[in-house]
C-alpha cells in the first residue's frame, strides 16, 4: 500500500522541476527587431530571414505565374 501513496508525490515531483531552466530571450530579440538600423523587419534576423523570405518570394511568384499560364490555357478554344 505504501507504493501507492509514493506514486503522487514522484510524479508532481518530476513535473514540477526541470533540469535546465529556459532562458527568456525576448527582450534580446526586442532589442533586435527595435534597432533603428534601416532595415525591414523580414531581414533584421540574419541570412536565415533572408534565405526563407527570398525563398517565399520565389514560391509565390512561381505559383502565380503557374496559375495565370493554366487560367490562359483554360481559356484558349479547343483544335478540332
Amino acid at each position: 500500500m505504501r507504493h501507492l501513496q509514493i506514486v503522487p508525490q514522484f510524479v508532481t515531483r518530476a513535473f514540477s522541476t526541470t533540469s535546465r531552466q529556459m532562458k527568456n530571450r525576448v527582450p534580446e530579440y526586442q532589442r533586435l527587431f527595435q534597432a533603428n538600423n534601416d532595415l525591414p523587419v523580414h531581414i533584421k534576423g540574419g541570412t536565415t530571414d533572408v534565405v526563407l523570405y527570398r525563398f517565399t518570394m520565389a514560391i509565390t511568384l512561381g505559383g502565380t505565374c503557374l496559375s495565370l499560364y493554366w487560367l490562359l490555357t483554360a481559356c484558349q478554344p479547343r483544335n478540332k
